[in-house]
């Protein structure tokens, strides 16, 4: 028999040979190409992943900043009358509620108030709560504010229904906002040490009465019989004549006598100032009693 005879099929055995490794060649490309593929795809999905938990990833932090922002923001003081839209977006207003500031402006019309604010705004009264702190008017609208609320709160009286400051009584003076039986008393006190008010704003050397209780007398008080004082020239005045006179006792009257002596006189009342612990503030109180001349 032949070596060179052929197989079944008519395959030599270099044939099948040639087979058998073109089939496994076939296999192992099959194998290389799905893997390859499968990796790129678990590759890709990964990436993908990656992507998106990146955007989340993004969206926390931008949202965490802006939160942040937000608990830094400061508003400053503000006049409400310049509101634009951009801002009263930022104050969290409506678009109604610009609206309603802007055609109020547009007529040349100024808000004066909080209550006037809102009233026109119609914000509620969280916001107000919120962003009213913040508003600031001008001085001169603050004062007439100021003003205008005092007034409603004082009982106005014309100068003859007015008492006479220096014949009230303690219970005349209780009855004025501010003042009790503490400040009444040494209101009468005071007035009789000084033998009677020579003007009213002696009432500034009252301990403890403030500039609106002294106000919110002047409204239901006036000073009808002043003491009527003759002036003397502090130029030539005695220490004794000085000492007895209200605001100096005697140590601080010798001093003043001795600081004029040695000047040679004095051409005004403010060259008492260099005079160690001289009452410069009662400097108004003080021209009621002398005068000056050379």
């Amino acid at each position: 028999m032949s070596s060179n005879r052929k197989f079944r099929f008519g395959y030599s055995k270099g044939d099948r040979n040639g087979i058998f490794l073109f089939c496994l060649i076939l296999i192992l490309g099959i194998g290389i190409n799905y893997w390859s593929l499968n990796s790129f795809t678990n590759s890709k999905e990964t990436k993908g992943l990656t992507k998106v938990e990146d955007s989340i990833q993004r969206l926390v932090d931008s949202l965490k900043y802006k939160q942040s922002l937000e608990s830094q923001r400061t508003i400053y003081p503000f006049n409400p009358n310049f509101i634009t839209d951009y801002k009263g977006y930022t104050l969290e207003m409506s678009v109604d509620e610009i609206d309603r500031l802007l055609e109020f402006r547009a007529k040349d019309q100024w808000i004066n108030s909080k209550a006037q604010f809102q009233k026109i705004t119609q914000v509620s009264d969280e916001w107000m709560s919120e962003y009213g702190e913040y508003f600031k008017f001008p001085d001169w609208v603050v004062e007439a504010e100021n003003k205008k609320s005092k007034a409603k709160k004082r009982s106005s009286l014309s100068y003859a229904e007015k008492k006479d400051l220096n014949a009230v009584t303690e219970s005349d003076l209780i009855e004025i906002s501010g003042i009790g039986e503490t400040l009444s008393r040494r209101i009468i006190t005071y007035r009789d040490k000084i033998g009677g008010f020579v003007d009213i704003i002696q009432l500034k050397d009252v301990y403890g009465l403030k500039y609106d209780v002294i106000e919110n007398l002047k409204d239901k008080i006036a000073l009808k019989s002043p003491v009527i004082v003759e002036k003397q020239n502090i130029n030539s005045i005695s220490v004794l004549e000085l000492s007895e006179l209200p605001y100096f006792d005697y140590e601080m009257a010798r001093t003043i006598v001795n600081f004029i002596k040695l000047r040679e006189g004095i051409k005004s009342f403010e060259e008492l100032s260099k005079i160690e612990d001289f009452p410069n503030y009662r400097l108004d109180r003080i021209q009621l009693y002398l005068e000056i001349i050379e």
